[in-house]
């Protein structure tokens, strides 16, 4: 390839570049810029369809199945050196100009459709092609749906094509800056679809099923359906329960696959094992036997059996799981209900369960339903985690077999740090959490997290993954 051909490449991706910049900022169409990227498309071979911000990105592999490889992987990590946000994202390089110049109609549409602004009112069913766009987005960014929620799974809930659930999500790697995979682009990606939840006539979309049938479950729904809940009546509190149910279901299946490795309990070497074939230790039955090996026989005579022990601790642990309801926390609550749950399903293991704002409920009743445990809970107000450690404390009774998870951005009643103090003295397992969602963001008061950290229970933060590595560990 020449220069003047290099030259002529790299004009047409910039053109490409620019007229995606004008229609992010603006979305009235510059007339020069739409030509010559209309030109671009139509020498490449590809469709129209794909500069059009309206067309969905299902639609346009629907119309043109072979488009639908172009997607993968097409966002790979800049790399410093030849990459900038001026050029562009970074291409590999063994791409020729031309390969390079299709690689960026098909950036832009991706960018375009996620990122444009989309003013007024918003229907059902732009939500959803919203939310399929994120997914096939993620997609080109190279993750696959697979866990991050409480990441817990790595991805918007309920979007994209193979999305999981949770919030919880796929991995915590990224940088946390620029368009990439990990904490960069997930909390803006929920920034995005919350305003969009915000501004649905979600009372009216809920109360037509044909319109309820098309959202896809995910944080900021949830969010949005917890608040307004107590406003909904027949046929669109029964949608709202359904898509409730749905993310719940989705983020529980998640989550379970990270518990289900957990321990059930620690051999007790002071019971005697039982004798029966099954617990026959071959190995150690044939190295104490050893000294009776007849060389004429050639034959291993054995006086002795050994058996393993195989008896379990039957104590059960008790885990106190305590939430900050206040709007702030809904993520940390939506995930640690749900995990509380797939705890108390596990052998050997007594969940308790306590949300609270400015006053108390004990959830416990509904631990196992981690479905009723939302529809029982209010978001917003203040917080007292007083009034919460006022029904926890009580609870324990085996200190050095309890485990207190206690979820709250902190900005709470100062008073907490002396029950906090106790119950470490005493020999609880005391685990404070502050954010555990899926973009791995939250705030916490400092003043709390520095004298918890003093203590030695520092506050975890980020993603759910390592709320269940402590529990589990607890748990062995």
């Amino acid at each position: 390839m020449t220069a003047l051909d290099a030259k002529a490449h790299e004009n047409r991706r910039q053109a490409l570049y620019w007229r995606l910049l004008a229609r992010l900022f603006d979305p009235e169409e510059q007339a020069s810029l739409e030509a010559a990227s209309v030109a671009i498309v139509d020498d490449l071979g590809l469709p129209a369809a794909l500069l059009d911000p309206a067309v969905s990105v299902d639609s346009l592999v629907q119309r043109f199945p072979g488009l639908a490889a172009d997607f993968d992987g097409l966002l790979p990590s800049p790399d410093p050196a030849t990459g900038s946000a001026a050029d562009g994202p970074a291409a590999p390089a063994e791409e020729d100009g031309q390969e390079q110049v299709r690689r960026a109609a098909f950036v832009s549409k991706l960018l375009l459709n996620v990122f444009a602004a989309k003013p007024g009112s918003v229907t059902a069913t732009q939500l959803s092609e919203w939310q399929r766009d994120a997914g096939w987005l993620r997609r080109a960014l190279g993750e696959d749906g697979g866990a991050g929620a409480c990441g817990m799974p790595g991805t918007v809930p309920g979007t994209g094509p193979g999305a999981e659930a949770a919030g919880t999500g796929a991995g915590a790697g990224g940088s946390g800056r620029g368009l990439g995979t990990g904490n960069g682009l997930r909390p803006v990606l929920a920034e995005i679809e919350g305003d969009l939840v915000r501004r649905m006539q979600l009372r009216e979309v809920l109360s037509d099923n044909r319109l309820a049938r098309q959202l896809s479950p995910s944080m900021s729904l949830i969010e949005q359906l917890l608040r307004d809940k107590a406003n909904l009546s027949g046929v669109a509190l029964a949608n709202a329960k359904a898509l409730i149910r749905r993310f719940v279901d989705e983020v529980a299946e998640v989550l379970r696959t990270q518990v289900r490795q957990s321990s059930a309990g620690t051999i007790d070497r002071s019971v005697p094992p039982k004798r029966v074939y099954r617990n026959l230790d071959l190995e150690r039955t044939i190295w104490k036997n050893l000294t009776n090996w007849s060389p004429e026989d050639e034959r291993l005579y054995v006086d002795r059996l050994f058996y393993k022990h195989t008896a379990k601790r039957t104590t059960p642990a008790k885990m106190i799981v305590v939430v900050d309801q206040s709007g702030s926390m809904v993520d940390s609550m939506v995930n640690c209900t749900i995990l509380a749950s797939i705890f108390a399903g596990l052998p050997k293991v007594d969940v308790h369960l306590v949300a609270y704002d400015t006053r108390a409920l004990d959830l416990t009743p509904w631990v196992h339903d981690p479905f009723e445990v939302l529809l029982r809970t209010t978001l917003g107000g203040g917080t007292d985690g007083t009034a919460a450690m006022a029904l926890a404390r009580p609870k324990v009774t085996d200190p050095r077999n309890t485990v207190v998870v206690w979820i709250s951005d902190f900005y709470d009643n100062r008073a907490l740090m002396t029950d906090f103090e106790s119950l470490h003295r005493s020999g609880v397992k005391l685990i404070p959490v502050g954010s555990v969602n899926s973009s791995g963001q939250g705030m916490v008061d400092g003043w709390f997290r520095d004298r918890l950290k003093s203590l030695g229970t520092p506050v975890i933060s980020g993603h759910i993954r390592k709320l269940v590595v402590e529990l589990k560990t607890f748990l062995a």
